[in-house]
């Protein structure tokens, strides 16, 4: 699904050049479940990004379903995005005007999806994270945990083929982090690829290969169980 061939990123400033990926080669199959761990200011986030299609690389390759994506424009990778990955953030990402089927119901918005059938997708997805009772709730009124459910039913509303998941524990108790990581594991079985960033062995141990970088390069792969 995703390969990175010497994949650079380099930020610039007037004064300052900083690499945050240095030649970093990867490739994720159809139904992995990898977690990206290392040291804040590794490279993590900026890799995250750049598979997500959120940015460019400053050189080398991304290929995404045999597509090489590296120059898109920002249109061309919005495009991508939109009929293909799902995010889910640390932060959550909630919409607070927006009611809990609202905030789901947007990525079915952008893709022109009939109100019939939008409605039908989302009553089905918070049914699936067991939050549909909250549907007219807003964000403010949600728990942590609860919030996340939101923000994970949002990313795969749409049936994407790939969630990317930047530290989706961060902000939750133990109990509710386990939650979270059984319902990516759920979505993993169920066919969804899923890359994760995460400071977490705990949560790490849950995917089924570690991804370990250090000063933007890949220092080890560990791979935990067959697929």
């Amino acid at each position: 699904m995703i390969r990175t061939n010497e994949l650079v990123k380099v930020f610039r400033t007037d004064e300052v050049e900083t690499t945050a990926l240095n030649k970093v080669n990867l490739e994720i199959s159809n139904g992995e479940f990898v977690a990206i761990m290392g040291p804040s200011g590794c490279g993590k986030s900026t890799l995250l990004n750049i598979v997500g299609l959120l940015d460019n690389p400053t050189s080398g390759e991304l290929w995404f379903n045999d597509t090489e994506v590296s120059k898109y424009s920002e249109r061309q990778r919005t495009n991508m995005r939109k009929a293909n990955i799902g995010f889910v953030f640390q932060s959550f990402n909630l919409i607070d005007e927006l009611t809990v089927f609202e905030n789901v119901e947007l990525p079915l918005l952008y893709l022109n999806v009939p109100s019939s059938e939008r409605k039908k997708k989302v009553e089905e997805v918070l049914g699936k994270m067991k939050i549909g009772h909250r549907a007219k709730h807003f964000p403010q009124q949600l728990s942590g945990g609860q919030q996340q459910r939101v923000a994970i039913a949002r990313a795969v509303v749409t049936k994407p083929k790939l969630i990317l998941a930047d530290e989706p524990t961060g902000n939750l108790d133990s109990a509710n982090g386990e939650e979270v990581m059984n319902l990516l594991g759920h979505l993993n079985e169920e066919g969804t690829t899923i890359v994760m960033v995460t400071h977490s062995p705990s949560d790490a141990e849950k995917a089924h290969r570690i991804v370990q970088l250090f000063d933007g390069h890949i220092v080890t792969e560990n791979v935990k169980k067959l697929l």
